[in-house]
């Protein structure tokens, strides 16, 4: 299956190639946070109101990803698969300060359908008429990749020839940083530095990534672009710790390999992983450890774009998938940014400081999350 629609709200604005600029400039964002952005294209004050961020900004990347793909209005037989790891969290703490300070009586009854997880699925689903499949992925930060492989093995079967795919996420909020910061899973310092000496735990992020796609011959016959394909993709668990990973990344290892069968692929035929590389001491180094074991001595180009995004859980694979297509439509890999000194222990070819031009063929992308879930999607240019 291939894709033929991008599309990405981010720290970096809206739009997949505001993005894509923002990252190879290399240069660490004021805030993680998505900017104001326009959406009033989307529908009007009343309407949005009713969509907690994650929703809106999964809404935002869809209707970007669908333009461009050229679709028409609505597609009978399209799923509408996105991801998210919490759902409308802001929904429920504003309500519940409602709650508190002016009773029960004036809580909103959109409460309910704004915080659901499954709001942005069924949000894209409404706007394009998609009537197949409208699921929603809750694997922690590996939902995005997972949602994106869901998607591509639905259209694989034949069960739809289009399949709108990705995740979304808003919660920066004192809570959640509270949480993240209790477990010493954030950085001290602020800053995030991806397979660094001096890393020290991610930094929060937000946003959306989606891709449209689509059945080849269904694409083909409307002549629509397309900017690669999704060759294979994969799933497993560590069944090792609700939040540390493996440390000797078997879990990743197998999730890797079981990718690249699913692509009938060698590791010799991948030419850049798009890490998951959250700046966390122990997942880059489990992260590293995996790579090294299925690609051995070879060395690869990594990059992982969370230096600039910050970690976005579900959103993140979703993110980085639309990167990796757009490394393999510019033929060039982003530096990963706010890295200047890779950790001994890593040994890993890390992209830094600038933008790498090279021949991409084939991009691994990977994502784990919270629960020991593991997600390795494999885009390709398409032949």
């Amino acid at each position: 299956m291939v894709v033929t629609g991008i599309g990405a709200v981010s720290c970096a604005g809206s739009g997949a190639d505001a993005l894509w600029n923002a990252l190879n400039l290399g240069t660490p964002p004021a805030s993680r946070r998505v900017p104001s952005v326009e959406t009033s294209h989307l529908g009007g004050p009343k309407e949005l109101r009713r969509l907690d961020p994650f929703a809106l900004y999964a809404l935002l990347a869809a209707d970007e990803a669908w333009r461009q793909s050229g679709l028409p209005d609505t597609c009978a037989d399209g799923a509408s698969i996105i991801a998210t790891g919490i759902g409308g969290l802001q929904t429920v703490l504003e309500q519940t300060d409602v709650m508190r300070e002016k009773g029960p009586q004036r809580v909103s009854p959109f409460m309910v359908p704004m915080m659901m997880p499954n709001a942005g699925a069924a949000a894209v689903s409404m706007r394009f008429g998609l009537r197949g499949p409208c699921e929603t992925i809750t694997t922690a930060c590996a939902a995005g990749t997972h949602a994106v492989g869901y998607g591509a093995r639905l259209v694989a079967s034949g069960r739809c020839s289009v399949a709108v795919v990705g995740g979304a996420e808003a919660v920066i909020t004192p809570i959640s940083e509270a949480g993240f910061a209790n477990m010493t899973a954030l950085s001290k310092s602020g800053h995030s530095r991806p397979f660094d000496t001096n890393r020290d735990g991610f930094v929060m992020g937000e946003g959306a990534g989606v891709l449209v796609l689509e059945d080849f011959d269904h694409a083909r016959a409307r002549g629509a672009t397309i900017y690669g394909e999704v060759a294979g993709a994969a799933s497993t668990a560590d069944a090792h710790h609700i939040t540390a990973p493996d440390p000797e990344g078997r879990g990743a290892l197998s999730c890797m390999e079981l990718a690249l069968a699913d692509a009938e692929l060698d590791p010799a035929q991948i030419d850049h992983i798009n890490a998951h590389g959250t700046s966390t001491p122990l997942n880059d180094l489990a992260e590293s450890i995996a790579i090294r074991t299925v690609f051995g001595d070879r060395s690869i180009p990594v990059t992982s774009v969370k230096g600039y995004l910050g970690h976005s859980l579900a959103a993140a694979g979703a993110l980085e998938a639309v990167v990796s297509v757009l490394t393999l439509r510019d033929q060039s890999i982003p530096p990963t940014t706010g890295t200047t000194e890779i950790d001994p222990a890593i040994d890993l070819d890390v992209v830094l400081a600038r933008p790498r031009p090279t021949n991409v063929r084939s991009v691994l992308s990977n994502s784990f999350g919270f629960g020991g879930h593991n997600g390795s999607v494999i885009f390709t240019q398409h032949q």
